[in-house]
């Protein structure tokens, strides 16, 4: 008898553990409870493993679990009309209609939040799909829990994906940080996390210092101050990568101006006006595609080049017929008269276009960003880089192997001679010039892609662009390339420590003092510009 006491006794203690075990009464168990216990709850049914708990953890996270006042049951809801319908949360069948009244909302904060994305990332490691487990492993690294330690360590043991299990094995390491593991798993942990570099790991790292046993606190600290080493490194690529993008659009706009500045002699302020034409051609080119062949637009900057080539070159054509040819010799008279032009053209596209920006997109090839070690690189940028130094050796290219570059060059050297050996230099100066403004223009389908299209986009390269080829030296292609890259890495030094105007007045200022000692500049060449 005293048996069976004990028996009925043990039974009764036992009876309300066993119930908890079940997901179905852990579930219903978070209808009353307060925030500290439903987290302490969201840890027991994360520990059960039965995928089933999903769904009804994903709309605790975004406030959809109700607890129906009748019975106290737990549910999933879902809008009907003035009622709400009642979802088994988790065998995801209805079990009634009610209205609002009849249900109570089991309210959630963002600690509530968090412990829920760590009990999915855990309950996700062991599913079928690789990129699920994936996923689950990144939520795991990013919410770590010690709660979570033992299934990520289950599922490590079943995973045979080696991308997979070397995530699997990070996760493991930030949950190891954050349990009562002991010294010696803790310090395999930290070199585990470091190895993974970054702020990420920097933060990870420092949210556990405070916790951490004392004698793991000089290792600790190494490897915060090596992962803070890294970064520098890094930022500092992340800074040469910047000045070289900047560089290759300052090359872009420079190169049109290196030819006609630095071989015709012409201060032409309307460079920048040939810039922003290609950019609106670019503009128009799309539009005509997203109306009349859509499926052609990834290739819509391809064909927009040769548009924007020739628009330009052509207008640049009737601006030295018409204009710059009575003003050979008189650089102060070019400046005034192609100024006064860049404000016809700009006058021009506000009649047709407006005053606001114009939409340019981006082809599917030219969006988005990928990681190179500790830098972000984005598709634009890396395209625009590789054209601009395509585009100078195509120049470089035409000025030296074709018989165009030949007699340019001729004319450049001595203007007199080349005229008395049959070169017809009047026609010479009218194709340089539309060259250097088609040039301009194919510039402009480039910069379409990172900046914004308005009638005063040129304005903010004309500037950039002169102190390009003047640094580099006049009419030089190469000094060009130098100029800007050298200004554009300069430029994104300075910046981070004394802001983005300050920086562009201590270049413009370094360049004076280097034009004092070098006036030709960083490669000096002889030609009509410099003779006169």
């Amino acid at each position: 008898m005293r048996l069976i006491s004990l028996l009925i006794l043990f039974i009764s203690f036992a009876a309300p553990s066993m119930a908890q075990s079940d997901p179905g009464s852990l579930i219903n168990a978070l209808g009353k409870a307060n925030f500290k216990q439903a987290e302490a709850l969201i840890g027991e049914i994360a520990a059960t493993g039965d995928p089933k708990i999903v769904p009804a953890l994903e709309a605790f996270a975004e406030g959809d679990l109700y607890m129906r006042k009748e019975d106290g049951q737990v549910v999933i809801t879902k809008a009907a009309g003035s009622n709400l319908v009642a979802i088994d949360p988790l065998t995801g069948a209805a079990i009634g209609e009610a209205p609002k009244a009849a249900f109570t909302k089991i309210k959630v904060n963002n600690n509530l939040r968090r412990a829920i994305r760590s009990a999915l990332g855990g309950l996700t490691l062991l599913s079928p799909d690789k990129a699920v487990r994936m996923q689950a492993a990144q939520q795991v690294l990013q919410s770590p829990s010690a709660e979570n330690l033992e299934l990520v360590e289950a599922a490590l043991a079943k995973e045979t994906d080696p991308q997979v299990k070397a995530r699997m094995e990070e996760a493991r390491a930030v949950s190891v940080l954050a349990s009562d593991r002991p010294a010696d798993a803790k310090r395999a942990a930290i070199e585990t996390v470091a190895s993974l570099g970054g702020r990420e790991a920097i933060g990870i790292l420092m949210s556990v210092s405070s916790t951490i046993d004392e004698s793991l606190k000089p290792e600790l600290d190494a490897a915060i101050a090596g992962l803070e080493g890294q970064l520098l490194l890094w930022d500092g690529a992340q800074n040469v990568w910047y000045g070289v993008s900047l560089g290759s659009v300052l090359l872009l706009a420079a190169i049109g101006l290196a030819i006609t500045f630095g071989v015709m002699g012409i201060i032409n302020m309307a460079h920048g006006e040939m810039v922003m034409i290609g950019a609106y051609s670019t503009f128009v080119v799309q539009q005509i595609i997203r109306t009349e062949y859509p499926g052609l637009f990834d290739w819509s900057l391809a064909i927009a080049l040769p548009v924007a080539f020739l628009v330009t070159g052509a207008i640049g054509l009737i601006i030295e017929r018409g204009v710059i040819r009575f003003l050979y010799g008189r650089p102060l008279e070019t400046l005034l008269a192609t100024w006064g032009i860049s404000l016809i053209l700009q006058q021009t596209i506000r009649t047709f276009f407006g005053p606001t920006n114009q939409e340019v997109g981006n082809p599917s090839w030219m969006s988005g960003a990928f990681a190179l070690g500790g830098m972000t690189i984005t598709w634009n940028r890396l395209w625009i880089v590789l054209f601009s130094i395509s585009i100078f050796f195509a120049l470089l290219a035409l000025m030296k192997k074709s018989a165009f570059g030949l007699q340019m060059r001729a004319v450049t050297q001595n203007r007199r001679m080349a005229s008395s050996m049959g070169i017809r230099t009047p026609w010479v100066d009218a194709f340089t010039f539309a060259l250097g403004s088609g040039i301009a223009g194919i510039a402009g389908v480039a910069l379409s892609q990172i900046d914004n299209v308005s009638p005063n986009l040129g304005q903010a390269y004309i500037i950039d662009s002169f102190m390009v080829v003047v640094f580099g030296g006049v009419g030089n292609l190469w000094g060009t390339l130098v100029g800007a890259l050298s200004l554009g890495i300069l430029n994104k030094f300075l910046e981070p420590s004394v802001g983005a105007v300050l920086g562009k007045i201590l270049v413009l200022v370094l360049i004076i003092l280097f034009i004092q000692k070098r006036p030709r500049g960083l490669f000096a060449l002889k030609g009509r510009a410099v003779e006169a």
